[in-house]
């Protein structure tokens, strides 16, 4: 396959990241946390979202949008089942899901929600890769993904938390066609992925891969299964670190520097955790 020339109709290469949500405990609490936080305001009702290319109401599973400036950013949902985990997720964009998802189970990984159509939004699943981090893929229609990006109050990169990078970054490099670039990140083991056709390096990446190890990740503990970390571009990491303390969440991570701006790995008032960048 000549992964350079998938376009998936929104404007994104197949893997790059098109979208995230939240599954949530209590979507209100989440509205009102995320909202005094980034700023973002949510769609009030179906005719609402599907005019800026979301979704709401008992149709979808009350799965509602947020927007930044009026563009859509990101999304909130309610855990239909209570031992679902509390998680930010990651959508990687395709123009084909069914056979993604195919390419997904031949390289070793599964399907943890086979793709399935969202009336004329989309088609949506939820794969993991060998080790189990969790990803959603998104083939879109209607909506094609974010409205705004690496700007303040909206998505800006995303990185898989591996053990084992020798299973890890064949499965993603053959899935989807990235280029790899190794980094030393004061010591941490980092690579990059740049998509197809492009040359590989921290200036085309659309995410990567660190390792978890005691001696590498500072926020994990050894009992924190693999899994991916959502950024959120913000204007003082300090402030908004503060600003989660308050709202009743937590600081993972302090507001730190490294060689792409200052981060901070923080965690909302109901157990979701998502880092933030200013650059």
């Amino acid at each position: 396959m000549d992964y350079a020339e998938q376009d998936t109709g929104g404007g994104y290469a197949e893997g790059e990241p098109c979208w995230v949500d939240a599954m949530l405990p209590d979507v209100e609490g989440g509205k009102r946390f995320y909202g005094e936080l980034f700023g973002w305001t949510f769609a009030a009702g179906p005719a609402a979202a599907g005019a800026r290319g979301g979704a709401t109401g008992p149709e979808y599973g009350q799965y509602t949008p947020a927007y930044s400036d009026g563009l859509p950013v990101a999304a909130l949902a309610p855990k239909a089942d209570g031992r679902m985990p509390t998680v930010w997720t990651v959508y990687l964009a395709t123009p084909d899901a069914a056979a993604l998802a195919e390419r997904v189970r031949r390289a070793g990984g599964s399907m943890v929600r086979e793709a399935m159509p969202v009336g004329p939004l989309g088609t949506l699943g939820l794969a993991a890769d060998p080790e189990g981090a969790v990803f959603g893929i998104w083939q879109g229609g209607t909506h094609p993904g974010f409205g705004k990006q690496r700007q303040p109050g909206s998505y800006c990169w995303t990185e898989v938390y591996s053990r084992d990078k020798d299973r890890v970054d064949p499965f993603y490099e053959g899935v989807f066609g990235y280029g790899g670039f190794d980094l030393d990140l004061d010591g941490v083991p980092f690579r990059t992925w740049s998509p197809p056709g492009t040359r590989a390096g921290p200036e085309t990446a659309i995410g990567g891969r660190s390792l978890m190890s005691p001696a590498t990740d500072r926020y994990s503990t050894p009992e924190t299964p693999p899994h991916f970390l959502v950024y959120f571009n913000v204007t003082d990491a300090d402030a908004t670190a503060a600003a989660v303390t308050r709202l009743g969440g937590r600081v993972q991570l302090p507001p730190h520097d490294i060689p792409y701006g200052r981060i901070a790995v923080l965690r909302d008032n109901q157990g979701a955790t998502f880092a933030v960048l200013q650059d």
